[in-house]
């Protein structure tokens, strides 16, 4: 499923929304010129689990700087163009309207704490792995956990593909966010089955988890300030 736009119209510019977009997309331009240097940024602004927990293991002789700082790199950089292009897709159509709702400094904020939170919940759930994350879909995951309990009545203009033939469609914000969490969540359970992400690398499922569900419990305090306008699709 991709989803197109949704039916809420933004009352404010958001700002921030777009700043984060466009600073998401110049750090992909930056790793797109670093050449042979860009697995080593990877690992240098990367969260690698394995070496999170022996640097906490070692504070006394690890920098502050050198554990906190991935926090926050990781969640602007991305491993390619679809990378990228679907992860800023999702926070161009839902991202507007939790700013809308919360503000533009709450948002940053809500933003930068859910990418936090998403990266503690891909660590405790990968606490051996020697492969660095990367990519903001942690943080979106949060703005989607917002979305869902803030707009539930929402449509989304979704493309949805049957074999040879699309189809466009509007379905409610808590039916596509809910099915999209479900996904992840039977992702997740499977992947500590078989644990291949830390040996092969892949889809950081429990990062995407713990982000819905903070974003998910933020987003409650938001739920009932004001009804939003529809355009009535």
């Amino acid at each position: 499923m991709i989803p197109l736009r949704d039916s809420i119209p933004s009352r404010r510019f958001p700002i921030v929304n777009v700043m984060l977009i466009i600073a998401n997309f110049i750090a992909f331009f930056y790793e797109l010129s670093l050449g042979g240097e860009l697995e080593r940024f990877i690992f240098q602004y990367g969260i690698i689990p394995a070496r999170f927990v022996h640097d906490v293991l070692n504070l006394d002789s690890v920098s502050v700087r050198d554990v906190v700082v991935p926090f926050f790199t990781a969640i602007f950089l991305h491993g390619g163009w679809y990378h990228i292009l679907s992860n800023m897709l999702y926070l161009w159509i839902f991202g507007d309207n939790v700013e809308d709702r919360m503000g533009h400094f709450k948002y940053l904020i809500f933003y930068l704490f859910c990418g936090i939170m998403s990266s503690f919940a891909h660590i405790l759930t990968n606490l051996s792995s020697p492969i660095p994350t990367i990519g903001a879909s942690g943080a979106i995951s949060g703005v989607l956990g917002a979305y869902f309990i803030i707009f539930p009545e929402s449509r989304i203009m979704t493309l949805l593909p049957f074999g040879f033939f699309l189809h466009i469609a509007a379905i409610p914000a808590f039916l596509f966010l809910g099915f999209w969490f479900i996904s992840q969540t039977l992702n997740g359970i499977a992947s500590l089955a078989v644990r291949t992400y830390m040996t092969t690398g892949g889809v950081a499922w429990w990062a995407h988890i713990g982000g819905f569900v903070t974003g998910f419990i933020i987003g409650i305090r938001f739920r009932r300030r004001y009804r939003p306008y529809y355009y009535g699709w």
